[in-house]
């Protein structure tokens, strides 16, 4: 049985990759492991030592504490955000649209926020 906080980890692991467009062979050879061991960690299989994941973070460009960031929130349910699938940042389609937004100026991602939210709006 895989430890919930070795499965959380790993999959902030992977959501930040992702966010970055790096892969795990490249992510692997970066830190100094092989490729399989880098989905072991994604996956939870396998835990990340302290020092290896000081090593993630750095290539990774985060602070350690973003690993464990939301690991309490997983234990209570938000009724504001119940709508919401519980990996959506393992979405690749997900991370897409959170790096076109940050991309866009500041002006526009004002107008685009507004829209979304009138489209969302359930009248």
């Amino acid at each position: 049985m895989f430890h919930p906080v070795d499965i959380h980890v790993g999959k902030r692991i992977r959501q930040r990759r992702l966010l970055l467009k790096t892969t795990q062979q490249e992510l692997s050879n970066q830190v100094g492991v092989k490729f399989q061991q880098m989905q072991k960690y994604e996956t939870g299989k396998n835990r990340v030592s302290a020092s290896r994941l000081w090593s993630i973070a750095k290539v990774l460009s985060a602070p350690v504490s973003f690993f464990f960031d939301g690991l309490e929130d997983e234990r209570t349910t938000d009724p504001t955000t119940a709508h919401l699938p519980v990996d959506i940042f393992n979405s690749q389609e997900a991370l897409d649209v959170l790096s076109a937004y940050f991309a866009a100026p500041e002006n526009q991602r004002r107008r685009l926020l507004e829209l979304v939210r009138t489209l969302s709006e359930n009248d």
